[in-house]
């Protein structure tokens, strides 16, 4: 079942069907157009026909006074009839009463006729119908009345009596209308039925040529479009053993763009991978390096037993505490990482007079810039109130001060200023440390990742400060840059809108 409905539901079957009916429905709304057509435009040549026809005798029933006395004009008759014939239907005369006064059939005369194209031809209407259960077109054609003429806008009439012609009889009829009566004409429209018929066939073989046409270049186009998707389908399993390094950037530019991107994606995995090795490498190696002192320091007191001087001892134990001290430092920093690395993290926002806030973090930091020899100063330029983290922000903040204090020289300082606008909250912290060289700045804020190795574990940082400071600021939806001189000194530069936004309510808005 899941098979059928993956064919279903593939692009291949998709295609074909899309292709089928592309080809299909443009040849049967044509077929359909080409036989309603031929049926309209011959009808219409019949009625033009007739139409003509009936003028022609309608004038010769006028004048010759055939409806007074249709048995007196005999080639009237016979015309008539040997049009019926013709037309394989039936002509009615009928007077400006509806009385039938002459069909070919036999069947009408003497009866009333009360049809509406015939009330409207006695009005003078030329109008036809089509009876398609019976297979004919009726035409009802008024016949004039050429005696009656207008005089001024006023209608008169000849009441001497029409002399007609053929017979020398008069008529003692009083014309007083324009119109003598209706001249019924019925044609057969078999023929159009046989030939219909006969196109219908011929146009049913034709979509069925279409029809197999269709198929045969819907499937040959569904397998020649779908070639290369199945290609990149058929490929990713090797890579994901490994046994095959990337796409082949080949086919349409959409398969092409879904190549590059894929390969875009995987060197990206691949450098996430990697780094987590490393990450998980450079962990490792930091937590085992407190250990490894505390377990030598620990060896070393109880190799010498009860002869280990009390300062020796005390020595030591200093130093284990000091180690002990570090690695609680590391997990720390490591909780801090990882609970803001988690998708989803909440923050507790509130808001918060920034000034405050930082001269409460630089009054913390103060002791250690002056042990270190560092001034420490900071500038507020105006009130700020910002919706923030207060733990997570103030950590970020503390660590950029925190490197600016240790990685300074003495009678070197760090100055923070603070200051703001209609939309974002502004942090610097500048000092004139040792600086960063050029090719590290791109790299400071990686996991573990040390300027100046040596000198970091002298100060004992456990390089996650930075990394930290980075995911707090973007959690913030805020942003963080820096720019350093080597021997100079660095500046790091902090932006976080002064409104906390979530994400969701902020992709909206975009």
């Amino acid at each position: 079942m899941n098979k059928f409905k993956r064919f279903f539901t593939g692009m291949r079957f998709l295609v074909f069907l899309v292709t089928f009916l592309a080809a299909l429905i443009p040849a049967g709304l044509l077929s359909y157009s080409f036989l309603r057509l031929y049926e309209s435009k011959q009808i219409s040549t019949d009625y033009s026909q007739i139409t003509s026809q009936s003028k022609l005798l309608a004038n010769q029933i006028a004048s010759t006074g055939y409806i007074d006395d249709p048995s007196q004009v005999d080639f009237l008759n016979a015309e008539m009839t040997a049009l019926a014939n013709a037309y394989s239907g039936r002509i009615m005369v009928i007077d400006s009463s509806l009385h039938v006064v002459k069909d070919t059939y036999g069947a009408e005369e003497g009866r009333t006729i009360v049809w509406t194209n015939a009330v409207r031809a006695a009005r003078g209407e030329t109008s036809y119908t089509v009876d398609r259960k019976d297979h004919a077109i009726i035409v009802a054609a008024p016949i004039p009345n050429l005696s009656y003429v207008k005089d001024s806008g006023q209608k008169t009439a000849n009441t001497d009596s029409l002399t007609n012609s053929g017979t020398g009889q008069k008529s003692s009829q009083t014309n007083i209308g324009p119109y003598l009566g209706v001249l019924l004409t019925v044609k057969s429209t078999e023929y159009i039925s046989q030939n219909f018929s006969f196109y219908q066939d011929s146009t049913w073989e034709g979509l069925l040529l279409t029809l197999i046409f269709a198929g045969l270049l819907a499937f040959f186009f569904s397998r020649f479009l779908s070639a290369p998707l199945q290609k990149i389908i058929e490929r990713i399993p090797k890579i994901q053993d490994d046994s095959e390094d990337s796409l082949p950037v080949k086919g349409y530019r959409e398969t092409q763009e879904i190549a590059v991107e894929f390969n875009d994606f995987k060197q990206k995995m691949q450098t996430i991978d990697s780094s987590r090795s490393e990450f998980v490498s450079n962990v490792s190696h930091e937590l085992k390096t407190p250990l490894a002192s505390i377990k030598v320091l620990a060896d070393s007191i109880n190799s010498m037993g009860d002869q280990a001087p009390i300062e020796m001892y005390r020595e030591f134990m200093g130093d284990i505490t000091h180690e002990i001290d570090r690695e609680t430092s590391i997990i720390n920093d490591l909780l801090s990482l990882v609970k803001m690395d988690k998708s989803g993290v909440s923050l507790e926002i509130k808001s918060m007079n920034l000034n405050d806030l930082m001269e409460s973090l630089l009054r913390r930091l103060r002791p250690l810039a002056e042990k270190q020899g560092v001034e420490l100063v900071m500038e507020s330029f105006r009130p700020v109130v910002c919706d923030v983290d207060e733990v997570k922000f103030t950590l970020a903040i503390m660590n950029l001060v925190e490197n600016g204090i240790k990685y300074n020289h003495e009678g070197g300082w760090v100055h923070v200023t603070l200051n703001s606008d209609y939309e974002y909250c502004y942090i610097k912290v500048k000092d004139s440390g040792m600086g960063i060289p050029e090719d590290s700045i791109d790299h400071i804020f990686e996991r573990f990742y040390r300027v100046d190795k040596s000198h970091s574990r002298e100060i004992g940082g456990t390089g996650l400060g930075l990394a930290i400071t980075w995911n707090a600021i973007k959690l913030h939806h805020g942003e963080i840059k820096v720019s350093s001189i080597l021997g100079e000194g660095t500046t790091f530069d902090v932006r976080v809108p002064l409104r906390y936004i979530q994400e969701e309510n902020q992709e909206e808005k975009k």
